[in-house]
């Protein structure tokens, strides 16, 4: 199953387009949120994509930072 997760960081961008990237390349099931990218310890759908994932399964976003700054940010 492809998840995908989208994420601005203020109420001021739109996920829209995000959204609809995610849908055109298949995405059945989306987590989307307006937090912050500085810390991963407020990202309540990043974390419910992570526990909703299986084995098999790939987590999709439309750009890495919208993932997270960096691999470390991901603690």
């Amino acid at each position: 199953m492809l998840i995908g997760y989208a994420r601005v960081s203020t109420t001021g961008q739109d996920l829209e387009t995000q959204k609809e990237i995610l849908e055109k390349e298949g995405c059945e099931k989306l987590f989307v949120e307006k937090v912050t990218g500085t810390s991963t310890k407020q990202r309540a759908q990043l974390y419910e994509a992570i526990e909703f994932a299986r084995e098999g399964d790939t987590l999709v976003v439309t750009e890495i930072d919208r993932l997270a700054r960096s691999s470390f940010g991901l603690k």
